[in-house]
C-alpha cells in the first residue's frame, strides 16, 4: 500500500507540474523554481512533513521534496549553530543529492553521443 500511495502523491505533484506546462506561459525554469519554494512554504507552516510521513518517496522525489530537504536542513542547522545555520543548513542537507547529480549527469555526457537536433 506503501507504494501505491507514494506513486499516487508523486503523480498527482507531477500531473500539477504538467498542468502549468500544459495551461500557462510559464516556463519550465519557473514552474522548477516555484515547486522548490513551494516545498519551502509548506515546510514552514508544518505541511509537508505530514505529507512525507504518509507517501515517503511520492512526497521527497519530486522538486517540492527538494525544497522540504534545503528547509528541513536550514531548521536543523539554526538550532545547532545559530544564525549562521541559516546559511548552511540548506546546502549541506543538499548536498549528496546534488554531486549525484552532476555525477551521473558527467557520466552520461561522456557516454552519449553529442550532435545538433538538425
Amino acid at each position: 500500500m506503501d507504494y501505491l500511495w507514494a506513486f499516487l502523491i508523486g503523480g498527482a505533484i507531477c500531473a500539477v507540474g504538467q498542468l502549468l506546462i500544459d495551461f500557462t506561459k510559464m516556463t519550465p525554469a519557473r514552474i522548477l523554481v516555484l515547486f522548490v519554494t513551494l516545498g519551502v512554504v509548506l515546510t514552514a507552516f508544518g505541511v509537508y512533513e505530514p505529507l512525507v510521513d504518509f507517501a515517503g518517496a511520492g512526497a521527497t522525489v519530486p522538486l517540492t521534496g527538494f525544497g522540504y530537504l534545503m528547509a528541513k536542513g536550514t531548521l536543523e542547522a539554526v538550532k545547532e549553530h545559530g544564525l549562521l545555520g541559516a546559511f548552511s543548513g540548506g546546502i549541506a542537507a543538499g548536498a549528496a543529492g546534488v554531486a549525484a547529480a552532476v555525477f551521473f549527469g558527467y557520466l552520461a555526457a561522456l557516454f552519449s553521443k553529442p550532435g545538433d537536433k538538425s
